[in-house]
């Protein structure tokens, strides 16, 4: 007697939104992958098919949901914005997250992180980038053919992909630049130059008052003086 084996039902596997495992081990790490995942919102935001997500479940293989990983950030060209509790590839068109981010922590062991390169490798990433805050260290990988090359020179490297300039300095570590030049800012950044700019319209504002009520004032005076010049016979318009 022959026993078949059903393969399970792929409608009834459970992908989980969560790892169990948290999003940063320290306040420098968690402000890095906001300050990465935040600024690429921005950058992207008037484009309505790049999905940015931070710390999103990734399952690349329908029908298996132990393999997985949870990039830091990650950039999806040719996906809608929008809610996901994971992003699973063949709901999304079966594409794969072209660019993703990771941020080394004093946790982060050599092992996992090997896995995590050999993961988006196997799983078609093109651009990889992982920062070490501890050592000031920026390592990058570009796809060539079916593996990840380490990009030589990252100060100075432009993602093709984002268009995004990295720099690096002892004094702010990992630096990122837009297409135009601008530089990434946090949040806090963001909302002072956001005050800076309606403190200098407001200044604006007030000196076209000022210059509006002086030319009232003139206005006024020579209206004054036009109706003392008639009341004496003299016709301005003469003078």
């Amino acid at each position: 007697m022959v026993t078949q084996l059903q393969s399970p039902d792929k409608s009834k596997i459970i992908y989980p939104d969560d790892n169990g495992e948290p999003m940063s081990d320290n306040t420098e790490q968690f402000r890095l992958i906001v300050w990465i995942k935040e600024n690429l919102e921005l950058l992207f935001a008037s484009v309505a098919n790049v999905f940015v997500a931070g710390n999103l479940l990734w399952y690349p293989v329908e029908g298996n949901n132990k393999i997985s990983q949870a990039p830091d950030a990650m950039i999806v060209f040719g996906r809608p914005k929008g809610y996901r509790g994971s992003y699973q590839q063949w709901l999304e068109d079966n594409i794969v997250p072209q660019v993703v981010f990771e941020i080394l922590s004093p946790g982060n062991r050599l092992t996992p992180m090997i896995q995590k390169f050999k993961f988006y490798e196997r799983y078609g990433v093109e651009e990889y980038y992982l920062y070490d805050p501890q050592n000031l260290e920026l390592t990058g990988w570009l796809r060539v053919e079916e593996e990840l090359e380490a990009i030589e020179q990252m100060d100075g490297w432009t993602s093709p992909r984002l268009g995004v300039r990295f720099g690096l300095s002892e004094e702010s570590g990992l630096q990122m630049f837009g297409p135009s030049g601008e530089p990434f800012v946090s949040f806090v950044e963001l909302a002072q130059l956001r005050q800076q700019a309606e403190a200098r319209a407001q200044e604006a504002e007030s000196r076209i008052q000022e210059a509006e009520a002086l030319l009232e004032q003139e206005r006024s005076r020579s209206q004054a003086l036009e109706s003392r010049l008639r009341e004496m016979g003299i016709d301005p318009n003469q003078l």
